[in-house]
């Protein structure tokens, strides 16, 4: 008859409290210097050298290696071979991008947004709300030789940015007010909204049309048209857009667009929902 060995409650007990005392002196520091180093290199699209996060963290030789080549192998990182600088890969975003029991939002808009792209043949993009801004998760690039394209994890500002304000036109009333108190109201262009009051307008006007616009608010000559993506409570947890030249997206066509924009936003809300 085989006897399993198992350790007594006193040992059980030491181990733990072992574990615990070494919890504050190890662990927690570790994982706010893998913290730091994430937050540093997010804030430099360039990317930064292991020489100068261990000179700005203040970090050993040892200490900055070792955490860069974990984050590196977790893929939250990577190195590029030539300039040796870590850059932030697009994990996080996945990470933190709404999700249901079944799909991410990314996976259940990909389709719509495949459809809106042939329809216009304009840069297609998914955003969700970050804070004060909106961040773009997902892109398809324009069929046009000429486009508009950024990289996956720019920020828009919410007040001048079409997906922007299509998300903050059917967000709950608590969270509107919210969102809107924070807001800062900078100006981009000459077309950027720069009143609250003006502001409030466009959402109420986004509400009743069901799609939000911007021409020219926050890039000179770009022109988006927007719908929100909308949870089972008719509440928005992100937007798709398009984006392009303002000669291919005239305000004649907005109504348009509109259109083409609400239908793939009404299905990607429903594929994320089920």
């Amino acid at each position: 008859m085989e006897h399993t060995l198992r350790p007594s409650g006193n040992h059980r007990f030491r181990r733990a409290r072992a574990a615990k005392r070494a919890e504050p002196d190890l662990q927690v520091p570790a994982l706010e210097r893998g913290l730091a180093v994430l937050e540093l290199v997010a804030g430099q699209p360039e990317g930064l050298t292991l020489t100068e996060i261990n000179d700005t963290l203040k970090l050993s030789s040892a200490s900055g290696f070792r955490i860069a080549t974990a984050l590196e192998e977790l893929g939250y990182v990577q190195r590029d071979p030539a300039s040796k600088r870590f850059r932030l890969t697009h994990k996080l975003l996945l990470l933190g991008q709404p999700r249901t029991a079944g799909r991410s939002l990314a996976e259940a808009a990909l389709e719509p947004m495949r459809r809106v792209l042939h329809a216009t043949g304009e840069t297609t993009q998914l955003c969700c709300l970050a804070e004060d801004a909106c961040v773009i998760i997902e892109q398809l690039p324009s069929l046009h030789p000429f486009k508009y394209f950024v990289d996956l994890g720019s920020r828009a500002p919410l007040h001048c940015a079409a997906p922007g304000k299509a998300i903050l036109a059917f967000l709950p009333p608590t969270e509107l007010a919210r969102a809107l108190g924070q807001l800062r109201l900078d100006k981009h262009t000459d077309h950027t909204l720069t009143s609250r009051k003006a502001l409030e307008a466009e959402l109420e006007q986004a509400r009743a049309t069901g799609y939000a616009v911007d021409f020219g608010e926050h890039f000179e000559a770009i022109h988006c048209v927007a719908a929100p993506i909308l949870d089972r409570h008719h509440h928005a947890v992100a937007a798709i857009t398009i984006a392009g030249p303002k000669e291919r997206i005239p305000k004649e066509r907005f109504a348009e667009l509109g259109k083409v924009m609400i239908e793939a936003a009404t299905e990607a809300g429903r594929a994320f929902s089920q």
